[in-house]
């Protein structure tokens, strides 16, 4: 009756799966940092409000100059992220009821924190990219 019991291996390709994903959501995040807060600032007429905060975070001078490194550690990080999502897919859940309505809970919210990371990169990459040829 071991059968039903996850191994070492299916626990270890979930907890890898989890930690690429969270990764992956930081380095979304640092492409709307880089390109999209700057725009959205401008468009709305904000640009002392953006002098104020380049002045106070002159980091975001060098993530706006480096911005196809960051975006390609981004991409990195998402395609590995979806490599270990992927593969985490049909890892066993424990026999356990409740651990394994936890593990399904777990696995869906892990998902979507993936899908939210892939929104964030694809909107940091219209900033960055799409959108300066049309202004």
């Amino acid at each position: 009756m071991m059968a039903n019991l996850p191994t070492e291996m299916d626990l270890s390709a979930v907890n890898t799966a989890r930690k690429a994903n969270i990764l992956s959501l930081f380095t979304s995040g640092s492409t709307l940092i880089c390109c999209a807060l700057p725009a959205t600032l401008v468009a709305i007429g904000s640009a002392a409000t953006l002098a104020s905060l380049v002045s106070s975070f002159p980091q975001l001078i060098w993530i706006s100059e480096h911005k196809p490194l960051v975006f390609g550690v981004a991409g990195a990080m998402l395609a590995i992220a979806g490599f270990f999502q992927w593969r985490a897919r049909n890892a066993p859940c424990p026999a356990d009821s409740a651990l394994a309505a936890i593990c399904m809970r777990a696995r869906k919210q892990a998902l979507l924190i993936y899908w939210i990371s892939v929104v964030i990169f694809m909107v940091g990459v219209f900033f960055a990219f799409v959108a300066p040829l049309f202004i």
